[in-house]
């Protein structure tokens, strides 16, 4: 810790009595850019403390030109956390701040949450249902109680969880999300998905509630590595034969003769088209319109899909005025046939026909709008906001990140050291292993796991191994992982549910008090990704493969375009960075803290390139040690000095 060198104006709202190593330059810049108006690309490990300086820094100039921080992050615990540093904050200086979780987090009423199968459709349920007076805990402007009012003043005076003010509505029986939509135009601070932010539709309703545009927000993206991935699923969209099954069978319930003929007719065309599909294939978006000529009827595709959409929102009403959950699968469908005509002759779009086994299963199909260019949803973002903080701790190389999110041309890129002493790392790779679709033989699986087992025998409690992909995860599983090691194992699975998740996390957590389990789940997870192991919760980890995407139609479609838009760097903006992105996460899941002592080990010889390692972040790659010969024992040699120095 060092004595405090900040601006006057950010220590009337830093909490703390000193800064972390480059804490204090990392506030700095985000300050100074902010002041000029100007955007902030930044890099910074776990454990600089980018949450309470992001804050700091922005406070100032948002008090004095009236704007509101809107800090976007991945996960409620992430929310929580920008709550818990504003609290921080108010002893010092007042500041109010409140974190949102969704409709779905947040909602009382029973029969809109059992039903809802995503955020839209229960918005949407929402709103029927205080249309129609059907939410008891909905209260109209002219009912809003004393009690109620003051609730609302007071969430609007100092910084509040999400979770904190459901516990109160649940109590007082009134719906938290009204009473939080109406302190929104009060809050300085406020914590939230990036759906709120960047998903057009839900944030034209958001701005409404906030009574802000974007040029009056200052925008903090966390985590920010997360947003190319979240932003093609905003813009992508899909529709299973399952779903146009139950759409016909609605038509037919409904006596909708013309419908029920044309969805029964799209659905065996939709079979045929896909049925010698084996995985997925890229289709001509004129097949929606080859199949609507061969069904004779229909002259004008896009009156005909506004038929079947004001039929399905008819269904809705229907649906809500008898007290049912308003879903209705023909509505489902006619917004996917127009999305698909809104995207027809859009190159950064395409159209995607595909085969797979569902949960029991059995073989069906889907068609996909696919996104390719992720700047069509965070460009009108970036370009229209006061300022925007794009920060974490794997964002290099920075250009790349600018260049595909089309960040404004003066944002300041930055990358900073990392805070944790040198001796708290070590970096290895070892050679002669790898997963590259050649090597995967029993003889290599058998080395990785006694290259594994070295690690997990020499690591004083938990240790993490993360795949490069479910199939080498199942195939260390079968090569007998397990029964080499002399620590209990939790693994991850294919289909896991959160609830799931979370509980084998939890139980390999707990472990750590003992003398220690292994974690097996892949790059790219929830695990990998979203979960911190402090202390002995992780005291090592093995990253075990690169992982690269299968090469499947859709992502050589995502490098030829990311080709034409920038020559010669195709294959490194649409492959080789979402892959070293997955590896970075993974790698950095033992070192959270300053206290905490952290072994990397890639288990891969492509790790140990010059070219894999300019990805990497700088504090991982900077000291790597390479074993060429990890044989007799070197590596466990090695983890054993680490921790018993």
């Amino acid at each position: 810790m060092t004595t405090l060198k900040l601006p006057l104006e950010v220590n009337e709202y830093f909490p703390y009595a000193s800064v972390r190593p480059s804490q204090d330059r990392f506030i700095n810049t985000i300050f100074e850019a902010v002041q000029a108006r100007r955007s902030v690309l930044i890099e910074g490990s776990n454990g600089l403390g980018k949450t309470i300086s992001a804050i700091s820094a922005c406070l100032p100039t948002a008090v004095e030109k009236n704007l509101k921080i809107l800090y976007v992050a991945r996960t409620h615990r992430q929310h929580d956390r920008v709550i818990e540093e504003l609290r921080a904050v108010f002893k010092k200086h007042h500041v109010s701040g409140i974190s949102i979780r969704g409709r779905n987090q947040m909602c009382l009423n029973k029969l809109a949450v059992k039903n809802a199968f995503d955020a839209k459709s229960l918005m949407e349920a929402c709103e029927l249902l205080k249309a129609k007076g059907k939410c008891p805990y909905h209260k109209d402007p002219e009912e809003q109680t004393y009690d109620y009012l003051i609730l609302k003043q007071q969430i609007a005076s100092r910084p509040y969880k999400a979770s904190d003010i459901q516990k109160v509505c649940k109590r007082k029986g009134l719906c938290p999300h009204e009473l939080v939509k109406g302190a929104l135009s009060d809050v300085k601070v406020i914590a939230l998905s990036y759906l709120y932010v960047f998903d057009p539709v839900i944030r034209a309703a958001f701005l409404k509630n906030i009574e802000a545009n974007l040029q009056k927000t200052i925008l903090i993206v966390d985590e920010a590595h997360n947003l190319p991935e979240t932003a093609i699923d905003i813009s992508s969209s899909s529709l299973s034969l399952f779903v146009i099954k139950q759409a016909e069978l609605e038509a037919k319930k409904y006596e909708n003769k013309e419908i029920e003929e044309f969805i029964h007719f799209f659905r065996n065309e939709v079979e045929k088209l896909t049925e010698n599909i084996s995985r997925e294939q890229i289709i001509p978006a004129e097949s929606i319109i080859e199949i609507l000529q061969k069904h004779g009827s229909v002259v004008n595709p896009r009156d005909f899909f506004e038929k079947i959409h004001e039929v399905g929102s008819s269904i809705r009403r229907n649906l809500l005025a008898d007290g049912k959950y308003p879903r209705s699968y023909i509505h489902g469908m006619s917004e996917f046939l127009l999305r698909w005509l809104d995207t027809f002759g859009d190159d950064s779009f395409i159209n995607v026909a595909s085969s797979y086994l569902n949960r029991d299963k059995v073989k069906t199909a889907k068609l996909e709008i696919v996104a390719l260019d992720l700047s069509k949803v965070t460009s009108p973002v970036f370009s229209s906001t006061y300022s925007n903080i794009v920060m974490s701790g794997t964002l290099q190389p920075l250009e790349a990140y600018a260049r595909i999110t089309q960040l404004p041309e003066n944002t300041v890129q930055c990358v900073l050291p990392s805070p944790f002493p040198r001796e708290h790392i070590l970096s290895l790779v070892c050679c002669g292993v790898s997963t590259a679709m050649e090597k995967r033989t029993p003889a290599m699986y058998q080395t990785m796991i006694d290259r594994i087992n070295e690690v997990v025998q020499n690591t004083p409690a938990n240790t993490g191994v993360f795949a490069a992909s479910f199939d080498v995860l199942n195939a260390l599983l079968a090569e007998g992982l397990e029964a080499a090691l002399d620590k209990p194992l939790f693994h991850e699975y294919r289909g896991m549910s959160s609830k799931a998740n979370e509980e084998i996390v939890a139980g390999f957590k707990a472990c750590a008090e003992g003398d220690g389990a292994v974690f097996l789940g892949v790059q790219g997870g929830r695990t990998s990704e979203g979960v911190d192991f402090p202390g002995n919760q992780m005291n090592s980890v093995v990253v075990v493969g690169v992982p690269y995407a299968e090469p499947t139609p859709r992502v050589k479609a995502q490098i030829s375009y990311y080709e034409e838009c920038f020559p010669k760097l195709g294959r490194e903006y649409g492959y080789i960075l979402p892959a070293m992105k997955k590896a970075s996460q993974a790698a950095g899941r033992p070192v959270r803290t300053l206290d905490d002592w952290g072994a990397i080990i890639f288990l891969d010889y492509r790790f140990s390139t010059n070219y894999c390692r300019s990805f990497l972040p700088s504090w991982v790659s900077n000291h790597m040690k390479v074993l060429h010969q990890p044989g007799d024992n070197i590596l466990a040699q090695e983890i054993h000095r680490f921790f018993n120095p």
